[in-house]
């Protein structure tokens, strides 16, 4: 099947190479790191940012976080509001990055870049966007997941590259190898990027996980790979007598979060479900199901500091 979609692949590649050379990166005036994959759906890129924005914040840096808002109705550009906003308007990211410090959804995510820059940002963290020109980027951040890497290696819609891993590499700064390489990743990226800097992490659940030991859990996910969820919970001991997997960004409606809830009462269970999944579950749904934070660990400070140092410098004498 991949092979046969390969001639429209080689179209796709080619179409996204043209529209990047036609547009003249802009600059903003404060540093600009994106964090991006080259692989369509979840990598791990929103706790990267989230963790960035920390790092950043601790070095008295006024950062902010700039999303498109993917699957959110406002097209913004808008700073994010978790009192007046919901996954709805927003995006489910865009809430999670908003908890954490100031952030802005705009389908333009240059006029989201400077609209945050006209609010006091003296750093931007960009969650994906990497495939996007509008922006100059100082350091370019690509997320890969090592336990799915590169897929098959063919770009959509033969396979879930989004680019060519050559062409996408050759305008990264670094990788972030999230997880065991249990897909040969990291040998993938030294093929074509001897040079490129490989920071190792890895997202480990957040306090609330060791009082899911023993317990009977109904798992449901939204995510771009939800065995990855229902995995941790097992690894945190959990019982999980039920599992649910839904499209990427799925919002669920009451029928559905009833449907869950059912299911689990039936197994003498809890619902658990992710951070990110929890921003689209109905609000009346909300009591009745528990969550799994994750945080990322990252397994070298220094090098991450070395990565991102010339960034924050810049910003100082920005």
């Amino acid at each position: 099947m991949a092979l046969s979609l390969a001639p429209f692949a080689a179209i796709y590649a080619v179409a996204g190479r043209i529209a990047r050379s036609l547009v003249a990166p802009q600059n903003v005036g404060v540093p600009v790191i994106v964090v991006g994959n080259l692989v369509a759906g979840g990598a791990g890129k929103t706790p990267v940012v989230i963790s960035l924005a920390i790092e950043l914040a601790r070095r008295g840096r006024a950062v902010h976080c700039v999303s498109r808002g993917y699957a959110g109705r406002l097209a913004g550009p808008v700073r994010v509001d978790a009192q007046h906003h919901g996954a709805d308007d927003v995006g489910d990211e865009a809430l999670l990055l908003a908890a954490h410090a100031p952030t802005w959804v705009g389908h333009d995510r240059l006029a989201a870049a400077r609209a945050a820059v006209s609010a006091g940002a003296d750093i931007l963290v960009l969650d994906d966007g990497f495939q996007n020109p509008a922006l100059a980027y100082d350091l370019s951040l690509v997320v890969v997941d090592g336990g799915y890497g590169f897929g098959n290696g063919m770009v959509m819609p033969a396979g879930p590259l989004r680019e060519p891993i050559a062409a996408g590499l050759a305008r990264a700064d670094a990788v972030v190898l999230m997880g065991e390489d249990e897909s040969g990743a990291a040998a993938a990226i030294a093929a074509v990027r001897p040079d490129l800097p490989v920071l190792r992490a890895r997202l480990v659940p957040g306090p609330e996980g060791d009082g899911f030991a023993g317990r009977r859990v109904y798992a449901f996910a939204g995510i771009g790979r939800p065995e990855k969820f229902f995995a941790t919970l097992a690894g945190l001991r959990a019982e999980v007598v039920g599992r649910d997997g839904f499209a990427d960004h799925h919002r669920y409606t009451p029928d559905e979060m009833m449907r869950v809830v059912e299911a689990a009462a039936r197994l003498k269970s809890v619902p658990v479900t992710t951070a990110k999944d929890f921003q689209r579950v109905p609000d009346e749904a909300r009591a009745m199901v528990e969550v799994l934070t994750v945080t990322v660990a990252w397994k070298d400070p220094v090098a991450l500091e070395r990565t991102i140092a010339p960034v924050v410098a810049a910003a100082a004498h920005a």
